[in-house]
């Protein structure tokens, strides 16, 4: 009752399993993996052919085409090309952003030469002066302030009537940022002149 099997009884197992393995794959059993689109398999197919052998040369190959991408988005800053800036930079949504705050004048774009110049200001040792420079940062930020809400306002309006179905979630603080900067420092370079409506 509790002798084991012997070496007869388990050799039929042993070549149903190898038997078994031998037999062609059912065509309608599932093959564990989805089949690739034809374009996917020839991109692959593709990239397999180009992919240089040793990895030096793949990092060169990699350098290089970086190296291009960067020059054509600098390129595309200065001129405006639409199809090489950065992904934060494209679209009409954006484009429409850089022009409305380009063809107005913002007071926090000015802040830098005030700053230094109340800077300078402070660091005279006459009080009278140094009294006037802590006036000075007051009024500017207040005024930076007040005009930020301003153009928040006026921005937020002109996009959701020109571009109702648009996403637009982080166009209005994308133009409040450009504010902040020199028109001439500004990239995308400016594409209206002051007082142009886009």
């Amino acid at each position: 009752m509790f002798r084991s099997r012997s070496n007869e009884e388990k050799a039929p197992t042993d070549k149903v399993t190898a038997d078994l393995s031998k037999q062609p794959r059912d065509p309608e059993a599932p093959k564990g993996r989805p089949t690739p689109k034809r374009s996917e398999a020839q991109t692959q197919r593709r990239r397999a052919a180009t992919v240089p052998a040793d990895r030096k040369e793949a990092a060169k190959r990699q350098r290089e085409a970086r190296r291009a991408d960067l020059a054509r988005q600098r390129e595309a800053l200065a001129s405006g090309d639409e199809r090489y800036l950065p992904a934060r930079d494209k679209g009409p949504v954006r484009r429409f952003v850089r022009d409305f705050v380009d063809s107005r004048f913002a007071i926090a774009e000015f802040f830098l030469p005030m700053a230094v110049l109340i800077l300078v200001l402070s660091m005279i040792r006459v009080p009278a002066l140094q009294n006037i420079s802590l006036l000075l940062w007051l009024g500017v930020i207040v005024m930076i302030v007040i005009d930020s809400i301003g153009i928040w306002l006026r921005l937020k309006k002109q996009l959701n009537e020109r571009f109702p179905n648009e996403p637009k979630r982080g166009a209005v603080a994308y133009g409040l940022m450009r504010t902040l900067q020199m028109r001439r420092l500004r990239l995308p370079k400016p594409q209206v002149k002051r007082g142009e409506r886009p």
